[in-house]
């Protein structure tokens, strides 16, 4: 029956929205992973970098596309709760209770061993729109442990603008989704927050609309 929902609320509404209303430019979407286990290593300005990431796949793979979010706030009501968990399908991460590496990220790892596809937000948080804040070094510690999970990054524009966090009304932006080439290892967690750095850095050169606020 979720499974049911879901494919229901992208169908009526996030993919019309995502596809009529926002106006993507998609760059690289060969390069987003069709199987698991794998993680889609994404910037974070808005609650919109979800649904815009998880509508860019066939219906038929939406059950194996799970968000990692914050459990103190996707958890924080019943209601809320309920449409987290069954219909967007997250995994919740604990940020607040202080919890030994191997517990905070048991559910990321339960996951990639079912073979589904990670979406994480290295930043931890939606910063400031458009903006990248600092990468924190959860995503190496999953990583690092495994061999069979490759990390793909992905750069958004605009959406920070077009739903910014605190804001409840959506306004129209065209925005870019560029998606890029899958990360090498990292040897250290410094090599990896650098190397995503970096990555974003050469990722912003595609951006349409960010290209464009500078002209």
């Amino acid at each position: 029956m979720n499974k049911v929902l879901k494919i229901l609320f992208f169908v009526l509404l996030i993919k019309p929205l995502v596809l009529v209303v926002l106006g993507l430019n998609i760059r690289g979407k060969n390069n987003l992973p069709q199987t698991g286990p794998a993680i889609i290593a994404a910037n974070h300005n808005s609650h919109l970098d979800t649904l815009v990431l998880m509508s860019l796949y066939p219906l038929h793979l939406l059950h194996k596309i799970r968000p990692v979010a914050a459990a103190d706030y996707f958890l924080s009501t019943p209601l809320r709760a309920w449409f987290a968990l069954n219909i967007i399908g997250i995994i919740p991460l604990e940020r607040k209770r202080r919890v030994a590496r191997k517990e905070l990220f048991s559910g990321c790892h339960k996951a990639l061993d079912d073979e589904d596809i990670l979406i994480i937000f290295p930043e931890g948080s939606r910063g400031r729109p458009e903006q990248i804040s600092n990468i924190k070094k959860g995503l190496f510690y999953i990583v690092n442990e495994r061999n069979d999970t490759p990390v793909i990054p992905v750069l958004m524009h605009g959406l920070g603008k077009a739903l910014p966090k605190g804001e409840a009304l959506l306004v129209p932006f065209n925005c870019d989704v560029v998606i890029g080439n899958l990360l090498p290892q990292a040897e250290t967690a410094g090599d990896f927050v650098t190397q995503l750095e970096q990555t974003y850095h050469e990722l912003k050169q595609y951006c349409i609309t960010l290209n464009n606020e500078t002209d």
